[in-house]
Parts: structure tokens; sequence; C-alpha cells
């Protein structure tokens, strides 16, 4: 029994304490931003009219390993090519960490340099096969995007009923990503929070327990949204994304203060892997929710951990203390 099983055991059964709040790594953006998934190199700047350098595809799948070794975290969410790469090596072997791999890559997560598609209503699609993945992973993500569009959100709950019911055959665990809108029609901005609440329930209300998610993956929509979200139904395990990489006080605040409002899980991404020192910020992300710290202590540790390896921070402590994402700073 994992680390995953383990905790949501605790959160499922009454028994959760912060220690049983679950820590993922979203290190699936290959499926949404190709070769700037893995961050750009540390200090590229670019000459003008010439193009930022990212990191490889190796040093992406070694960021993964080293934070497995290291068990910071509890589950590395990956692309199917990379998952498989990362298991055939037997990196999880003796691991307590799990495995988890991105099932669906709907049209409003394809982010090439130049492109639109974020722009247009999502669309589904998936490119992983469920029984390829079965071979060496037993959780996958499923994303759906909800824009108030009839025929667009129709097409998004067809399919996700036609992958649960593939899941079922194939005998795979998932979990559910419902992101924000991401092109809405007739949809007002003070009602988004509530909008993505109203389709969780009611979208879960018609699934029987065999097939539902393990847990939610939402944006933070503001302590509010997530507590109505939580108290509606205990049963959900509720999870939130990061979204942009912000500043490190945003990270460690929006950790903070979705689990104060009931959330059980963070599966962050570009908060993560744009980060100075992966493996130092999800050690204070660990003393930040076990309420060792608070946030605006886990960035200076943060910066304490920086110095005494002699890694140059991105951002000076104090701008780096900054709150900029404005449903943060509500309350």
């Amino acid at each position: 029994m994992k680390a995953l099983e383990r905790k949501l055991h605790s959160i499922t059964h009454g028994t959760y304490t912060p220690d049983d709040f679950l820590i993922a790594d979203a290190k699936d953006a290959d499926m949404a931003f190709g070769v700037q998934a893995p961050a750009p190199v540390p200090g590229s700047v670019p000459e003008p009219g010439a193009r930022l350098r990212y990191r490889t595809r190796p040093q992406y799948l070694e960021h993964m390993a080293e934070e497995v070794r290291a068990g910071v975290i509890d589950i590395l969410l990956t692309s199917a090519s990379n998952g498989e790469r990362l298991a055939n090596d037997g990196l999880f072997k003796s691991s307590d960490v799990t495995l988890a791999v991105r099932a669906n890559d709907s049209t409003d997560i394809w982010n090439p340099r130049g492109g639109t598609y974020p722009s247009h209503p999502s669309r589904p699609f998936r490119t992983a096969s469920l029984e390829r993945v079965r071979e060496y992973c037993s959780l996958v993500l499923y994303s759906v995007t909800f824009n108030n569009d009839l025929e667009h959100d129709l097409a998004t709950l067809e399919a996700y009923a036609a992958f649960r019911a593939e899941a079922h055959d194939v005998g795979m665990r998932h979990f559910l990503e419902v992101f924000n809108p991401n092109a809405p029609v007739g949809l007002d901005g003070a009602d988004v929070g509530a909008f993505v609440n109203d389709h969780i329930i009611r979208l879960l209300a018609g699934v029987t327990q065999i097939e539902r998610p393990l847990f939610l993956k939402i944006a933070f929509n503001g302590a509010e949204s997530l507590a109505e979200l939580v108290q509606h139904d205990p049963s959900l395990v509720v999870g939130i994304l990061g979204g942009s990489a912000g500043t490190t006080r945003d990270t460690l605040e929006l950790l903070s203060q979705g689990e104060r409002a009931g959330a059980r899980v963070s599966l962050f991404g570009r908060k993560v892997q744009r980060a100075e020192s992966q493996l130092d910020l999800l050690a204070v992300m660990r003393s930040v929710v076990a309420g060792k710290a608070t946030p605006e202590q886990g960035v200076q540790a943060y910066h304490d951990a920086l110095r005494g390896k002699g890694i140059a921070p991105a951002l000076p402590l104090e701008e780096d203390q900054r709150i900029t994402e404005p449903v943060l700073m509500i309350g």
C-alpha cells in the first residue's frame, strides 16, 4: 500500500490530519506545451529575435526521477510516454510514490508556440490508449472543461462517459480534473466558481461508486467556493491545481488557503517546474501544509535553502514575498 492509498483512507474515513495531505507534481505539460514543458534553461535570456532555450526531455525525466527518489511527493503525474519510460526503469517498484498518467488531451490544453487553440471552446480528444497504459500504470487523469456552450459541453460529457466505461473494462482508476471555462459563453466571471461546482455535483450525481473518480483536481476559485463544494458532499476528495508559476508566496498561499478551505490534494505543475530548486520548494510545501511554517516563513526558508546551495533566486526575497494572484487576496 503506497502513500496514496494510506492517505486517501484517512481522508475518507474521518481521521485526516495535515500529514495526510497529498502532494502531486503535475509533470504532464508535454501534452500541452510540447518543447516548452520542462521550462526555460535557467538564466537563458535570448537575444532580440532569438528563441528562448528550454530544458530537454532527459532533463525533464531526471527532475521527475529525483522527486520520486527523494520521496517528497505522493503522486507523479506524467504523459503516457514519460510514465512508460520511468516505469520501465523500475523507478516505482520500491517507491511510496504512485505514478499517474494523463489520459486525455482536449483542445483547451493545446498550447504550441504561436497557437490559438485555448481561445476556442474545448473539444474532447484522447491520444493515450488506456489498454497500453494499463501495462505499467493503474491510475490516470481525465480532464473536462465546460463553457456554458451546449454542443461543446455535451460532446465533453459524452466523451467522459465513454472513457469511464473503457476505464472500468480495463481496470483503470482515475481522478477528474475540471478546468475553469476557457472560452465561456454568456457566463459572468463572478459566477465561474458556482458554475464549476454545480457542474461537478450534477455530473457525479449520475455516476455510481464503481466509476467515480478517486479525487478531483480543480482551480482555486476562492476559499468560499471551495468550502461550498467540500461541505456539500464530504465524500468528495478535492484537490487544487496550480495554474501559472507566480511567486513563491503565491504557491505557498494557495497551498495554505486551499487546505484550510477543505482541499486535501495539491497538483501543481508550473509552480514546481519553474522553481529554482524543485526539491527544496516541495520540502517547504510539506512544512507549510503541516502547519510548521506560515507561507511567509516558508518563502524565507526557501530563500535560505537557495542561498545555502549557492543558487541565485529568480526574484529578490521582498518581491518573492508578494501575493500577486487576485484570488489569493480575497479575504
